[in-house]
């Protein structure tokens, strides 16, 4: 994982669509504000006197100036419009076939199930170059499953189910948080998804990898949480 960039690497196909339309509407508001806050200053330089009694001069309106401060902003809300619904479209209807995944927000941690049996606590793997999607519920409070690598994320709700898909590009680790406060611990409901080949993920389900057993792991993570 990148430690050098303002914002966390992309590594999903979901990824490059949502940072183009942030820098998009990040452009278009930096534009804008940079533009009032120069004519501001302009104008106010321009136009100083320190005559109390000074009265300015009569202003008159200008029609085609009325319609482009209207119309442009106009067709740029239009435009930041379509392109976010695409990209809201595109985060929240899986493809048609999918890697099927269940997951349970618990204070403090996150456990996964895999539909051939195999069970993780605060790790996921899953292929590179599949589409996977997580159905998630919480048993406790409100929780928020966040993946920032793949710009994926969508509130744990206790009694509902939910569920995101991504599509890992980048073989690798990368961070799970939970992204809404839940309690005292909230900051260590953290995890990683380990992104591997199709053929390590394979050999991982048959029993050929991740750490130990589900009682080890466990064990381990109870050690980690339990109060010192």
């Amino acid at each position: 994982m990148s430690h050098l960039s303002i914002i966390p690497e992309q590594a999903s196909t979901l990824a490059p669509h949502v940072d183009q339309l942030y820098w998009f509407i990040i452009g278009v508001t930096a534009f804008f504000g940079i533009l009032t806050s120069v004519l501001v200053v302009y104008f106010a330089v321009k136009y100083r006197t320190n005559d109390p009694l000074a009265i300015g001069a009569p202003i008159t309106g200008s029609i085609p100036l009325e319609l482009a401060w209207s119309i442009i902003p106009f067709l740029i809300s239009v435009v930041i419009f379509g392109w976010a619904a695409q990209v809201f479209f595109d985060i929240y209807r899986p493809p048609d076939q999918t890697l099927e995944i269940y997951a349970t927000g618990k204070r403090w941690m996150w456990k996964f199930q895999h539909l051939d049996g195999k069970a993780e606590i605060n790790e996921l793997h899953v292929p590179v170059g599949q589409a996977v999607k997580v159905t998630f519920t919480s048993e406790d409070v409100l929780h928020s499953l966040y993946f920032p690598a793949f710009r994926t994320k969508a509130d744990a709700i206790p009694g509902r189910y939910s569920s995101v898909w991504f599509e890992a590009t980048k073989v690798g680790d990368f961070h799970i948080f939970c992204a809404e406060y839940c309690g005292t611990r909230h900051s260590g409901m953290i995890g990683t998804v380990h992104v591997q080949e199709p053929a390590d993920y394979q050999a991982w389900l048959s029993g050929g990898g991740g750490g130990g057993t589900l009682a080890q792991r466990g064990e381990r993570l109870f050690s980690e949480l339990a109060p010192r």
